[in-house]
């Protein structure tokens, strides 16, 4: 299939994204930059799609995971946010030594990591996706994936001594 023919199909079958997007965001303004976001991860992606199946299911589900995907990084901020100002709060009343030794102690192993998994982990740690993450170091998926566990590996041990 060529280049100008699938760019045809993905337009004949986008304004029907944009219903979901809506159902999905439940904001007009959030619902339009998930479907701008769709297409052009699918017209990133053309060579995933397989001709003949069903184009509309495939750009659905491509919707569907970027916006599991970014609610799942923003649970992750909030919760990082969330966990910042329990510990200012705590810093401001002095009441938790022992939890700010902790924290330094996280920060400290992370910074001590080898740089081979140090880069991964971080981008990891600030709500990045695996494939994200592997397209910014361009290094393959699986590579990343595995970085990635052994440096959670190393800081669960350099913590816990």
């Amino acid at each position: 299939m060529s280049t100008q023919e699938f760019n045809t199909i993905v337009v004949a079958n986008a304004d029907g994204l944009k219903p979901f997007a809506i159902t999905l965001t439940r904001d007009h303004e959030a619902a339009q930059d998930l479907y701008q976001e769709t297409l052009f991860k699918a017209i990133a992606h053309k060579d995933k799609y397989q001709p003949g199946t069903n184009i509309r299911a495939w750009l659905c589900t491509i919707m569907r995971n970027i916006f599991i995907n970014d609610y799942r990084r923003n649970e992750r901020k909030h919760q990082i946010i969330d966990t910042l100002r329990y510990v200012e709060h705590q810093n401001s009343y002095s009441l938790n030594a022992e939890r700010n030794v902790r924290l330094k102690e996280i920060h400290s192993a992370i910074h001590n990591l080898p740089i081979i998994f140090k880069n991964a982990c971080v981008l990891y740690l600030q709500g990045y996706k695996y494939n994200e993450i592997a397209l910014a170091l361009d290094e393959p998926l699986g590579t990343i994936k595995s970085r990635i566990h052994f440096a959670r590996k190393l800081l669960q041990k350099q913590v816990d001594r």
